[in-house]
């Protein structure tokens, strides 16, 4: 007859290791288990998908992304990006080649994050399995030789054995540890919670890292900068830029419409911080879908977007538009309207161009107008020789405008497109007034009559625009959901300590009772030898310590007993414990028979 090896046959040495392992992580080899190429690719598997393996990735991954927050990419802003090539003419070409500009979706950050994604697969899936069967298990049974715990106990009692064990796994349940009674012996366990935490915790990473590779496959972000008083569509022709991914493209755009009512700007005026910005505010009015009728108020400010539909609409920029009307030599209104400036310092100094087209003729010719020149919100009485047309302050304290002019071929017939914000001077020529540069300070309300009949222009006065980001990411809830937990399960895995507690009470040859109790925690804590005592406390109730006969007998060592002695008394009668010598023990940490045991010997993790 064939003989079936079960758990209780194995060596007792690898029971009690069993018992001592408080973690349900894979032990980790450490060469190939196998042989040839198929004991490699196993071995190469289990290294991937080790806990060292997914750290290091993540840690690589965080790297990667730094040059992403370093030089201009291509999805966000292609104009910066071309700027920035121009200046770098050197490394611009090596940048290229390593997919410096594209760096989120570059081969390289992809190889990354596919390989974190596998690693964390292959950790969490076999690591979950793993913790369900311990949890469908009961508790490890007691090892034979409790003194090697680095928590001990003992004492002797006229109790009987059944009745002591029965007791201590009452108590035990009581304290919502997980208890089984068997063999003579309680086993219990407590601190599930711990693995709970660190599967938590990897899955929360998974869906993180979900949340942001779905966000950049199915995300789309569109600009659009607004004078107050204007409106929009959200459609692809409306938009003054727009980035797609593969999932998402012009055609999903979410459809409303907004229009920038007024925008309030307010600065500090006074103090060492004067100028700091101290209020964003664009109100706005809008409608999802094309029922008008469903109208809306709003408001838009920094950090706090505003949600239509599937998209959020975020407030990234401010700034003034000068009111011009440009009039030709006729006297015919040719051009009016607000022109936006942008801003180039904190003070708001705005720079801007004034392009007309339709001008008409000049001297029989076909002619057209560009202005170029500067809005001062609060401009000095006059300007540095060094540093030209500076505004003192934020805010529209003193508005001034400075133009110059321009006559001839502005290029916007050639069919090329232009950068709405910068005058092609090429086949232009600049007015000239009594020999110099014409140019004029305006404040509103002024007109300037301008050199060599070509008519006249008015500052009509100014409103204050908007630039908007229309954003479509449907993986950030996912990914907020994910950091959220993340943080909820490291902080399960680091505060909560998983620890095991056995009761063994025998009956001695002599009479009485021998009650052992011995407590494991995972790391050094003074939790486990806390909750022993407290149990020993309460279990004197029913098991209360008799007094010891005055010649003693050997067992298992108090912590005052060397552990050579011990030894000595386990080897003279291994399978029968003898009623303790003197005194019961107070519970407690007791110096372990075995010298050096730790409290999780065979934990890799």
């Amino acid at each position: 007859m064939s003989k079936t090896t079960t758990d209780t046959e194995l060596p007792p040495q690898a029971v009690e290791d069993a018992a001592e392992r408080l973690t349900s992580a894979p032990v980790e080899s450490d060469g190939p288990g196998g042989i040839g190429a198929f004991g490699w690719l196993r071995w190469m598997w289990r290294q991937l998908t080790s806990m060292r393996v997914a750290l290091i990735l993540l840690f690589l991954l965080s790297l990667a992304a730094i040059p992403g927050s370093l030089i201009p990419q291509s999805g966000q802003n292609e104009f910066k990006v071309e700027t920035w090539k121009a200046r770098h003419t050197t490394v611009a070409p090596i940048y290229q080649k390593l997919q410096l500009f594209d760096v989120y979706s570059s081969v390289w950050f992809s190889a990354i994050y596919i390989l974190l994604f596998v690693s964390l697969a292959g950790c969490i899936v076999p690591r979950t399995w793993q913790f369900v069967g311990v949890l469908r298990a009961q508790p490890p049974a007691a090892p034979r030789n409790l003194t090697r715990m680095p928590v001990y106990a003992a004492w002797r009692t006229e109790a009987d054995a059944w009745e002591v064990n029965a007791a201590a796994h009452r108590l035990l349940r009581r304290r919502r540890f997980r208890a089984n009674l068997a063999g003579g012996a309680v086993a219990a366990e407590k601190g599930y919670l711990r693995e709970v935490g660190n599967l938590v915790f990897h899955l929360s990473l998974f869906a993180l890292l979900g949340g942001f590779a779905w966000a950049s496959l199915a995300s789309g972000t569109g600009g659009k900068l607004m004078v107050a008083g204007e409106g929009y569509s959200n459609t692809i022709t409306q938009l003054d830029d727009f980035t797609g991914s593969r999932f998402y493209g012009s055609q999903d755009l979410d459809p409303f419409y907004l229009k920038l009512n007024d925008f309030t700007s307010r600065f500090q005026t006074k103090g060492d911080q004067i100028g700091a910005a101290r209020e964003f505010t664009a109100n706005v009015e809008y409608y999802s879908g094309s029922d008008a009728s469903k109208l809306k108020q709003g408001s838009i400010e920094v950090n706090h977007p505003l949600e239509i539909g599937g998209s959020k609409v975020y407030l990234i920029g401010h700034g003034y538009a000068p009111v011009v009307t440009v009039r030709n030599a006729a006297g015919t209104v040719v051009y009016t309207g607000a022109t936006p400036f942008l801003p180039q310092d904190p003070n708001l100094t705005s720079t801007g161009v004034i392009k007309v087209s339709d001008y008409g003729e000049k001297d029989g010719k076909r002619t057209q107008m560009g202005f170029s020149g500067f809005f001062l919100p609060t401009a000095p009485v006059a300007f540095d020789a060094n540093t030209g047309p500076r505004s003192l302050f934020p805010g529209d304290a003193d508005p001034a405008l400075v133009l110059n002019a321009f006559a001839g071929d502005l290029g916007t017939d050639s069919g090329l497109p232009q950068n709405v914000y910068q005058l092609n001077t090429k086949n232009l020529t600049q007015l000239q007034q009594d020999g110099k540069i014409a140019k004029v300070r305006l404040k509103p309300g002024q007109a300037w009559d301008l050199p060599d009949g070509y008519g006249s222009v008015t500052f009509e006065g100014y409103k204050q625009w908007a630039s908007f980001n229309v954003s479509h990411r449907p993986g950030n809830a996912i990914a907020l959901t994910g950091g959220v937990l993340a943080i909820l399960g490291l902080i399960g895995s680091l505060f909560v300590q998983r620890r095991r507690i056995w009761v063994r009470a025998v009956a001695l040859p002599g009479g009485g009772t021998l009650v052992e109790l011995a407590g494991l925690g995972r790391s050094e804590s003074a939790k486990t030898a806390e909750e022993l005592a407290e149990l020993a406390v309460d279990l004197q109730d029913d098991a209360p310590a008799a007094d010891e006969p005055d010649s003693g007998a050997t067992g298992p060592h108090r912590p005052d007993q060397p552990a050579e002695a011990a030894e000595a008394a386990e080897a003279a009668e291994p399978d029968q414990p003898a009623e303790p010598d003197g005194a019961a023990a107070p519970p407690g940490p007791s110096a372990p028979a075995d010298p050096a045991v730790p409290a999780d010997q065979n934990s890799k993790e």
